[in-house]
């Protein structure tokens, strides 16, 4: 008889540990998943707005680069991607159904432009009809400064999704992008993707 109580106390211990691993197993699958307001959703979107700054840095320095060394030079800059050309990941960091990833050249006094001091890159990932964001809890966009003093026109490139019947794709963007930067008087200030060689090509003219 006291064999069977015990028994049945172990078998009631072992259904209340297993249930409470069980909670704590369906709390950790929803805290890691990409629900709408879970923590996860909020690195990933902490995650994307790193890898946007760190595309506008790395094309801005890029192209300060060429502008320091003069009319003529050229350089070449790889950077790594991993979120900016997984639709999925943009729609959840920034709940949008058909997300762009979009790059500006702009000038000092353009309206997207948050120094209004200096000409600059911005990355931007927006929905069709949705303008750059750059500042309060909406942000999506990121700039950087760069020493060319571009005075003409915003010059951009847009990345669209599956569904846009427009290209390139945000999955045409390489997990390695080619950035190229030259200066060449003979070619107007320019910004191209060519998604065969997947390479971001930017001409610059001050001056011209």
């Amino acid at each position: 008889m006291r064999n069977k109580k015990v028994r049945g106390q172990v078998t009631l211990e072992f259904l209340f540990i297993f249930g409470l691993l069980t909670i704590l197993l369906l709390y950790s699958v929803r805290n890691t998943s990409f629900s709408e307001g879970s923590p996860s959703v909020e690195n990933l979107r902490i995650q994307v707005a790193l890898e946007e700054k760190s595309l506008a840095n790395a094309i801005a320095n890029t192209i300060s680069q060429v502008y320091a060394q003069g009319l003529g030079s050229k350089a070449t800059t790889y950077v790594k991607v991993t979120y900016l050309n997984k639709e999925s990941y943009l729609s959840r960091a920034y709940g949008y159904e058909q997300p762009i990833v979009k790059i500006f050249m702009i000038n000092a006094s353009d309206r997207n432009n948050p120094s209004g001091i200096s000409a600059g890159i911005l990355v931007s990932v927006t929905e069709n009809r949705e303008g750059p964001a750059v500042s309060g809890d909406d942000k999506n966009a990121f700039f950087t400064p760069m020493l060319y003093n571009y005075t003409g026109n915003a010059i951009k490139v847009k990345f669209f999704s599956e569904e846009d019947t427009r290209t390139p794709k945000i999955s045409d963007i390489p997990s390695d992008l080619r950035i190229v930067v030259e200066w060449n008087p003979d070619e107007p200030a320019d910004m191209e993707y060519n998604e065969t060689s997947g390479t971001l090509w930017i001409n610059i003219n001050p001056g011209g």
